[in-house]
């Protein structure tokens, strides 16, 4: 937990990176492309955009908000990311659950980058190539993070192929994991409160300040 603590801002500017313009616009090229050369697509891209929108650039979470609403949603598996994060607990929970579990888990990430939305400041992301078997439906997209000190951490994309093209689903900085840091946190309060204990507290994180 300490470590993800350390490199929280690298995980948001990582998420804010590969997720901030996956428009729908460029969805149809982007099914068509390798993991590998979709993420590296998406980081140039990104990268030109963030420099012109000055907005963004001073930490506007009201359209980061926005912006995560409407461009996040299609491109990321939340299902397969909630029921990681849940971990053995998610069998346990009914079909209705389970659907609740998604759209609160999904309401904390999306909450999380809106309010992290301005520790980007002009870092770069290298894309590793990719070794990946014909016919898999699974693969880790690596990257170096290079921050403005010159400091290189290792974050990668944990992506499935769907029947709407590949999705990321889990992301890993300095070798800790966004699903696996939930899910200690997560199976603690169902320990102790059950499935419904873990919707009320996640009601409770997405809930907006009066």
């Amino acid at each position: 937990m300490r470590n993800y603590l350390r490199h929280r801002g690298t995980l948001a500017a990582a998420l804010f990176i590969v997720l901030q313009f996956l428009t729908p616009g460029t969805s149809s090229a982007a099914d068509e492309l390798s993991p590998e050369a979709q993420v590296r697509q998406i980081t140039t891209d990104v990268m030109d955009a963030i420099k012109s929108d000055k907005a963004l650039q001073a930490g506007d979470r009201t359209k980061a908000l926005a912006l995560a609403e409407q461009k996040i949603l299609p491109y990321v598996d939340f299902r397969e990311a909630t029921r990681l994060a849940v971990g053995r607990a998610w069998s346990t929970a009914t079909a209705e659950q389970q659907n609740r579990l998604v759209d609160e888990f999904r309401a904390l990430l999306v909450r999380t980058y809106a309010n992290a939305v301005d520790v980007y400041r002009g870092q770069t992301m290298k894309v590793q190539p990719v070794r990946m078997a014909p016919g898999a439906t699974e693969v880790t997209v690596r990257n170096l993070y290079l921050n403005a000190s010159g400091q290189t951490i290792p974050v990668d994309y944990s992506m499935l192929k769907t029947p709407e093209g590949w999705k990321v689903y889990d992301v890993t900085v300095d070798g800790m994991s966004l699903v696996i840091t939930y899910r200690g946190e997560f199976g603690q309060i169902v320990r102790q409160s059950g499935i419904d204990g873990l919707l009320a507290r996640l009601g409770e994180k997405n809930r907006p300040p009066k």
